[in-house]
């Protein structure tokens, strides 16, 4: 069975295809989400910094996933993501910073996930593609399922401020926020 863990050295490496340019600067949408931790979150009344990784589709052990899955440009990869945000998770709020995850996957599917891996943070369910709409967040279809491409926000006061874009490998992500965070302009 897979490794969800360990990353395969033979991946094919994204592309940055210009599907995030328009976002910094944009306002986040008053939109609720349901979260891991039972609770609802409201991404346009976030006040300070707050990074938003957002995954096409966490596996599950022994469930195989989709076929040609490591095939796709950047779409393996979300389990080293998210253990490398919650092994990081600690220095990026001593930056000031806030951390929740985002997927399409509903929220029953993302607890079990956050529960396995022990997340610190929430992650949010964006089942009804309503933050993605609203965004125009790029996406990829696999095995008839509308995923969102790997891109993290970084958001203060509700503007996106910088956006990470793409992104390989997917554990590399956290070290990319703390390190535009400790160089942001005073």
């Amino acid at each position: 069975m897979t490794n969800l863990n360990q990353l395969p050295t033979d991946l094919p490496i994204p592309q940055d295809d210009g599907a995030a340019a328009h976002l910094v600067g944009m306002r986040l949408p008053a939109i609720s989400l349901g979260t891991t931790n039972a609770g609802q979150f409201n991404l346009g009344e976030s006040k300070g910094r707050l990074v938003i990784y957002c995954y096409p589709m966490t596996g599950q052990p022994n469930v195989a996933l989709p076929e040609g899955w490591d095939q796709i440009p950047g779409a393996r990869g979300c389990t080293p993501q998210s253990c490398s945000f919650r092994d990081h998770y600690q220095e990026l709020r001593d930056l000031g910073a806030e951390v929740v995850g985002l997927s399409v996957q509903s929220t029953e599917y993302q607890k079990e996930m956050a529960d396995r891996l022990h997340l610190p943070f929430p992650v949010l369910s964006d089942a009804d593609y309503q933050f993605q709409k609203a965004l125009q967040l790029p996406t990829f279809v696999a095995a008839g399922m509308t995923l969102l491409k790997r891109i993290t926000l970084i958001v203060n006061d509700g503007v996106i401020e910088a956006v990470h874009y793409p992104i390989f490998p997917s554990d590399s992500d956290p070290a990319w926020v703390i390190n535009y965070l400790k160089n942001i302009p005073a």
